[in-house]
């Protein structure tokens, strides 16, 4: 059986947000199986937990939201990434602000304050999303789709007319372990010549070369330059990742995405819940062996019972 997890303690991080610019505490804490994650906003009084799933996703201009209005939450897709990359399935998250908190713009901080902190096994099996039938969304030349595959693995294209990225693909098959050393560091990026017009939007404000891959018209700005080659659809992936862990379940499929964004991602998933010939809930103990395999984590990080 692959069980369903949880953390096995509290982790606090503080840092700032990426659009809000604001400085803010986040408190991430173990809860119970079938608890899935729910967000809540400590800095509103009376606020209530907020469950995040796909039909839950507000804004999701260059980052996804979850609820809307004052108590919603910005720029979650990270930190979801990395509870899915480490297979982590029930938390429950405080913030004293309007945002998750950037860190260095990737999944790394996340996975490292996660490994120190532990993970606990839950008394319960963990479920999974099978992919029967194909799904696709198509968006202004973009697209995104589902089709049936034993194991999750995502297969990513990304074009820019920019002679640093131009035209990037990455085909990524799912383990923590691949998520860990191949996904997780991959940092979000953007373009200097778009800076003035982000901030106009109320976008940004919080951006910084500590946080971002930043370009000119010709290259990379950051003085310590990629940390991957393609780093720019590495990133792409760890978005898609965080946004289809929305669906609540670890997913049995493959996910081809060409262009893609957070809207497209969140349109997709709920294409697919409202498709329910395409798709069936399975227990893990049901699948194979290689679909558990893919959950093993490496040597470093303590599981507990």
């Amino acid at each position: 059986m692959i069980y369903q997890r949880t953390l096995a303690k509290e982790v606090k991080v503080t840092g700032i947000g990426l659009h809000s610019g604001r400085k803010v505490t986040m408190r991430v804490q173990p809860a119970d199986a079938d608890y899935g994650f729910q967000f809540k906003r400590t800095d509103i009084p009376g606020s209530l937990p907020m469950r995040a799933d796909a039909r839950s996703v507000g804004a999701t201009e260059n980052a996804t939201t979850i609820g809307q209005g004052r108590e919603a939450i910005h720029t979650v897709e990270h930190l979801l990434a990395v509870l899915y990359g480490l297979g982590i399935n029930n938390a429950h998250i405080e913030i004293d602000g309007p945002e998750v908190p950037i860190m260095d713009g990737s999944g790394a901080s996340f996975v490292f304050l996660l490994k120190e902190t532990g993970i606990r096994n839950l008394n319960k099996s963990k479920k999974f999303i099978v992919i029967l039938d194909t799904v696709r969304v198509e968006k202004d030349g973009k697209w995104a789709q589902f089709d049936p595959h034993p194991t999750l693995m995502i297969d990513s294209t990304i074009v820019f007319a920019h002679p640093v990225i131009k035209t990037q693909r990455e085909v990524f098959d799912f383990t923590c372990e691949n998520f860990i050393n191949e996904i997780a560091r991959a940092r979000t990026f953007g373009f200097a010549r778009d800076v003035d017009m982000l901030k106009r939007k109320g976008l940004i404000k919080g951006g910084s070369l500590d946080n971002a891959i930043v370009m000119d018209d010709f290259k990379v700005i950051n003085p310590e330059g990629l940390r991957f080659g393609n780093e720019f659809v590495r990133h792409k992936i760890l978005d898609t990742l965080g946004d289809v862990s929305l669906l609540g379940h670890e997913i049995a499929g493959k996910i081809t995405t060409f262009k893609s964004g957070h809207n497209l991602h969140n349109l997709l998933c709920r294409k697919l819940l409202d498709t329910p010939a395409a798709f069936e809930i399975v227990s893990a103990s049901n699948l194979k062996a290689e679909v558990r395999d893919a959950f093993k984590l490496p040597q470093g990080i303590a599981i507990a019972h």
